[in-house]
């Protein structure tokens, strides 16, 4: 391999705000370590990079066995305007 060009490769929290018990904590590894200005968090003593999710398998409605929608960005605003209510 060759030095100097791949990315950081360290330990860090994926953060589930949208999870049904609170914040759904998730440490893992990825190459977003080497990110700078991401969040910290402190688990167990040590301090981790956070990176927050919309979705994980806590909030997942496959996982969790209850469907809902979670619009992030209007779409289900916008096509109710566009093509109205049934």
């Amino acid at each position: 391999m060759q030095r100097d060009i791949h990315p950081t490769y360290g330990p860090v929290v994926f953060r589930d705000r949208s999870a049904a018990e609170g914040d759904q904590l998730v440490l893992t590894r990825s190459t977003l370590a080497g990110r700078e200005g991401l969040p910290t968090v402190e688990i167990d003593g040590e301090t981790y990079p956070v990176v927050d999710v919309d979705v994980s398998s806590g909030s997942h409605p496959f996982w969790t066995g209850r469907g809902r929608t979670i619009d992030t960005e209007g779409r289900i605003e916008k096509f109710l305007r566009r093509y109205g209510q049934a």
